[in-house]
């Protein structure tokens, strides 16, 4: 069962820096510092921008329009930490599981 608990917070750290290179990749394709018709610079922001804007679209479904601000990636980096502290602590212990991480 820890082996469950290890695979899932794995999970939980690669979507997390996924969640963090999607922001900087969208910082830098504002401001114009990568190259829009790059092949891989294209390659990179479809995979990132499948890979977090569903999550994303439904976050923002529920958040006030900020104008051109937009929050949903730190509530879903606040959600993904809930999520590996509430895995660790409330569920691990619940079913017996020793997993300090």
């Amino acid at each position: 069962m820890t082996a469950v608990f290890v695979v899932l917070n794995a999970i939980l750290d690669i979507y997390w820096w996924i969640v963090i290179a999607s922001v900087v990749f969208s910082w830098l394709f504002a401001f114009g510092v990568v190259n829009a018709g790059n092949q891989f610079v294209a390659a990179v922001s479809g995979f990132l921008y499948e890979a977090t804007e569903p999550v994303l679209r439904r976050i923002r479904r529920f958040m006030p329009n900020l104008g051109s601000i937009d929050i949903s990636p730190i509530v879903l980096l606040l959600a993904i930490m809930f999520a590996k502290v509430f895995l660790n602590t409330t569920i691990a212990s619940a079913v017996g599981v020793n997993f300090s991480r």
